[in-house]
C-alpha cells in the first residue's frame, strides 16, 4: 500500500516545480518584451532627453492656441479690429467653417456608404464558414487586406494628382480604406453566425445568394449596422486629416492657418471639430442602438 505523505509529498513538489517553470516562463517573457521596447525605443530614436526637451515646446504651442477672452464682452458682437475679446471673435469665420465641417461629413457619409457596400459584397465570400471555393475565398480577404493596408491620407494623395483638388478625392479615399476595415469586420461576423438555419436552406435547395440573405444576413445586420455607424464615426475624424493634402473639407482649411500661425483661429477650428464629433457620435448611438432594438424584436 503506497505512503499517502509520500504521495502528498511528490504533489506537493510537482506543484512547486511547476510554479517555479511558470515564474521562470513569465520573468523570460517579461525580459524579452522589454527588450524588444528598448530596441524598438532606440530604432525609432525614441529618447527620454528628446522628449524632456521638447515637452515644454508643445506645452508652449498649445498655450498660444488659447484665445484671448474677455469675459465683459464674451457674448459682445464682433467688432472692428477683432480684439474685444468675444466669441463672435474667435469664430469670426464661423460660417465658412461650419460650411467646411459640414462639407466634410459628408465626404465621410459617402465614402462610408460607398465602402460599405463594397464591403457587404466582398465580406460573404471572405467568410470561411459561406466562400463558395478557396480560390475564392482567399482572393476576397487578400483584396480586403491589401485595400486596408493603405492609409487614407495616401489614397488621398493619388486621388488628388488624378482627379485634382476637392471633396472628390476625399471621398474615393475614404470609401477605399472603408471598404477594406469594414470587409475584414462583417466576415468576421459573418463567421460567427449559426449554421444551422444555413444548413437547412441549402438542403431544400436554396442557392448559395438566397442562402446568404435569408439565413445569414438577418442573423448579423444588427452588427453590420452597428460596424458602419462607427466607421462613420471614424470617417468624420479621418476626412478631416485628408483635407491636409487638398481632398476638401475643413482640414484644408485647417492646414493653411496651421501653416500661416493663426494660432487663435486653428483653435476655434479644432473647437468646432470636436463638438462635431460629439455631435455625431451621439446621434450614432442612438441610431446604432434603435437599430439593433429594432432587429431585436
Amino acid at each position: 500500500m503506497a505512503n499517502p505523505t509520500a504521495a502528498v509529498t511528490r504533489g506537493e513538489a510537482a506543484y512547486q516545480a511547476l510554479r517555479r517553470q511558470r515564474r521562470l516562463t513569465t520573468l523570460g517573457g517579461t525580459a524579452l518584451v522589454l527588450a524588444c521596447l528598448l530596441v524598438s525605443a532606440w530604432i525609432s530614436e525614441f529618447y527620454p532627453a528628446t522628449l524632456a526637451a521638447g515637452a515644454p515646446r508643445v506645452g508652449e504651442y498649445f498655450a498660444k492656441l488659447i484665445p484671448t477672452l474677455h469675459w465683459a464682452n464674451l457674448f459682445g458682437p464682433m467688432s472692428e479690429t477683432g480684439t474685444s475679446g468675444s466669441l463672435a471673435d474667435w469664430f469670426y469665420r464661423a460660417d465658412k467653417w461650419l460650411w467646411l465641417i459640414f462639407e466634410t461629413s459628408q465626404m465621410a457619409a459617402l465614402g462610408t456608404l460607398a465602402g460599405a457596400a463594397a464591403a457587404f459584397l466582398l465580406a460573404f465570400p471572405a467568410a470561411r464558414n459561406l466562400a463558395p471555393a478557396p480560390w475564392l475565398y482567399h482572393l476576397a480577404r487578400r483584396g480586403l487586406e491589401a485595400v486596408r493596408t493603405v492609409p487614407e491620407i495616401v489614397y488621398a494623395l493619388i486621388f488628388v494628382w488624378a482627379f485634382g483638388v476637392g471633396p472628390l478625392a476625399g471621398i474615393l479615399a475614404i470609401a477605399l480604406h472603408t471598404a477594406g476595415a469594414l470587409g475584414k469586420l462583417f466576415a468576421e461576423v459573418i463567421e460567427n453566425a449559426e449554421m444551422k438555419p444555413w444548413e437547412g436552406l441549402r438542403a431544400s435547395g436554396a442557392n448559395w445568394a438566397q442562402s446568404c440573405r435569408y439565413a445569414i444576413l438577418p442573423q448579423v445586420l444588427p452588427n453590420l449596422i452597428s460596424y458602419i455607424l462607427l466607421r462613420f464615426e471614424i470617417n468624420v475624424r479621418g476626412a478631416s486629416v485628408i483635407g491636409f493634402v487638398g481632398a476638401g473639407g475643413i482640414g484644408q482649411e485647417l492646414y493653411l492657418v496651421i501653416a500661416q500661425n493663426y494660432y487663435e483661429e486653428i483653435s476655434a477650428i479644432v473647437v468646432l471639430i470636436v463638438l462635431t464629433v460629439f455631435l455625431i457620435d451621439m446621434l450614432s448611438e442612438k441610431l446604432r442602438h434603435r437599430a439593433i432594438g429594432a432587429e431585436g424584436h
